[in-house]
């Protein structure tokens, strides 16, 4: 039987990396973003007569798959520019993402049949937030001007610890566990953050520490692929942000790497973690396009058109929830900087819309709400957990696909000034 296990394994794993090289192959050839390729590719094979099922498994998703995705986005980032775009980014961050999950809590029982509250606090905390590895792929290979891929990307990568806690919480009043209070909210989040990046910074400063006295390229490069586990699993086990800790400790090595790595070493890491990079990036957008059937096979009770009318409210809603956002702090900024005297540069309105059109959601979110509980404290089935899953996978299908589709027709109809190709090369 476990011999019958690991073949099995070894023929999924070989079927999801040859659906990766030839799609990616295609989309190369029509000069289209490959992950974009990726989900509609997997979304097509998925219903194909007997294809093997392959399940996303939050188990292997989060400490396996993620860590060094995060990593390799984090690591790639100028530290000058996150800390330039901190505040925007903080503000997308905390600000837009504790914005759309109230609206949710508050909107979906009206717009949602079936939706409570609390279900709506738990669909806010999955689709609310963008996803690192989607923002980091997408935004790099259209080119967007650099101020607006900071953002993007930094808003991405701080705002899981608001997604983390509201997600608890719903979960907690739905699952009738605890009624948490604001107050023990707002330490939560303090904790998630602030142990998530001292974690971080703990892991990467004992990595670095370990690779200045090492000068030998295998062992340094086999060293910096254990920092993300060594980073993430940390924060993990201390119930900090996992992705936070990840991040920290990207930044920071990506930061000292001219004096942790030894020349050779930098050399041979490139072409590494071009690879890992790669090839879990093409993995992951693979597995949201198979993940169909298992989406929708738990929902019998709801007719297509029922299902596809909810998914248009909702992510009509999440756009124009991120418009509004993006919008009013631009603006809200600009006012107060001018009263202040400040010098304020007034907000280019194109720039603004692009910013608020771009809001790609990823695996994260999917693999999120398939860790959902499939029955409660009081031992009754979960509420709305298959229709939860499936709004997930279309915001996730539209958001990539659609939204990201249609970025570079709306970069040359809003006349934005895009990259020169060199810069955004990975």
């Amino acid at each position: 039987m476990q011999a019958a296990n690991i073949h099995h394994l070894e023929l999924t794993v070989l079927f999801v990396m040859i659906l990766v090289v030839a799609l990616a192959v295609v989309a190369r050839r029509f000069r289209t973003p490959y992950p974009i390729v990726l989900v509609i590719g997997g979304l097509g094979v998925s219903l194909l007569p007997n294809v093997p099922r392959i399940d996303l498994n939050p188990d292997i998703v989060f400490p396996v798959l993620l860590p060094p995705l995060l990593f390799a986005a984090a690591f790639h980032t100028s530290w000058r520019s996150f800390c330039r775009s901190l505040t925007k980014s903080s503000m997308m961050a905390f600000g837009l993402v504790s914005f759309s999950i109230v609206a949710l809590a508050f909107l979906a029982p009206l717009l949602l049949p079936g939706f409570s509250r609390e279900a709506g606090v738990v669909l806010g905390a999955l689709v609310a937030s963008t996803d690192a590895i989607a923002a980091t792929a997408i935004a790099k290979r259209m080119r967007l001007p650099q101020r607006i891929s900071d953002v993007l990307e930094g808003e991405s990568l701080l705002n899981d610890a608001t997604s983390v806690l509201a997600l608890e919480f719903g979960v907690a009043l739905i699952a009738g566990t605890s009624v948490p209070t604001i107050g023990m909210g707002a330490l939560r989040l303090l904790y998630l953050v602030s142990g998530g990046v001292v974690v971080g910074i703990a892991a990467g400063s004992l990595i670095h520490w370990c690779l200045k006295r090492l000068t030998d390229a295998p062992l340094e490069i086999t060293l910096s692929l254990l920092a993300p586990y060594l980073a993430y699993l940390g924060a993990e086990s201390a119930h900090a942000s996992g992705v936070l800790a990840t991040v920290a400790c990207g930044l920071l090595l990506g930061e000292k790497q001219s004096t942790s790595l030894s020349e050779r070493a930098r050399a041979e890491a490139s072409a590494v973690w071009n690879t890992v990079d790669f090839v879990l990036n093409g993995a992951v957008f693979a597995l949201i396009g198979l993940q169909l059937p298992a989406v929708v096979e738990g929902i019998r009770e709801m007719s297509f058109a029922e299902l596809a009318l909810d998914a248009f409210v909702l992510i009509a809603l999440l756009i124009a929830l991120r418009l509004i956002w993006v919008f009013a702090v631009a603006w809200i900024a600009y006012g107060i900087r001018k009263r202040l005297k400040r010098p304020a540069t007034h907000p280019r309105t194109n720039e603004v819309f692009i910013v608020g059109w771009t809001g790609m959601r990823g695996v994260i979110a999917l693999a999120a709400a398939m860790s959902l509980p499939e029955v409660s404290a009081a031992g009754v089935q979960f509420p709305q957990r298959d229709l939860l899953i499936f709004l997930t996978f279309a915001v996730i299908l539209v958001t990539l696909v659609a939204q990201g589709l249609s970025l570079p027709f709306l970069i040359a109809k809003l006349r934005i000034t895009r990259q020169p190709e060199y810069l955004n090369e990975s």
